[in-house]
């Protein structure tokens, strides 16, 4: 099991699936949340109220849940594995009180993105390290206008896994954690 750490839902447990699942850890979470809230804040980017977060390879939803419980206002998790699917709707259904959240079980390489009714602040990318071209998922939500102006990426990859990102993209912080590297970007305006 893992907790919630910040905002309203703070301390609550979520359920973690045994197998083909790597949970971001709190030493994680809480830097990046410490990192896009003071971006945010420092640009006057709303990251909560009225907006949406894609958590994109969700596992147990750490991170969707995370935005649910500081604030946004709606979740959509994406997560291509069945069992894993199941873990994290219990997970959806015991965090979620009257916050809207979207499960969709598909592979994202191989499917599309629907443009939600709500303004996608932050999308959450961790997949399993060195196993997808991130390249071509960042450029399907750039065409189909997912990611806007203010819209803040994160990116969680292996430490050894190089990456080029489209040039439309900026790099604003990086942050590194024992054999992970995390990537937090933007368009570039």
């Amino acid at each position: 099991m893992i907790k919630i750490i910040g905002g309203k839902y703070k301390k609550s447990n979520l359920v973690v699936p045994k197998k083909n699942v790597r949970p971001t850890s709190s030493v994680k979470r809480e830097a990046i949340f410490s990192v896009i809230e003071s971006y945010a804040l420092k640009n006057s980017i709303n990251l909560y109220k009225k907006k949406a977060v894609l958590d994109i390879f969700a596992g147990s939803g750490s991170l969707g849940l995370e935005a649910i419980s500081r604030g946004i206002a709606e979740a959509i998790f994406y997560e291509n594995n069945p069992d894993v699917v199941k873990t994290l709707i219990s997970n959806c259904t015991k965090i979620c009180k009257n916050e809207k959240y979207q499960v969709i079980e598909k592979d994202v390489m191989l499917g599309d993105f629907e443009k939600n009714s709500l303004s996608v602040s932050i999308i959450f990318i961790d997949p399993p390290y060195n196993k997808y071209d991130i390249s071509k998922l960042i450029n399907k939500l750039i065409i189909k206008k997912i990611i806007e102006d203010n819209t803040i990426m994160i990116f969680e990859t292996s430490i050894n896994h190089e990456v080029k990102f489209d040039k439309k993209l900026i790099i604003f912080n990086k942050k590194s954690f024992g054999k992970t590297s995390i990537y937090f970007l933007k368009l570039s305006t």
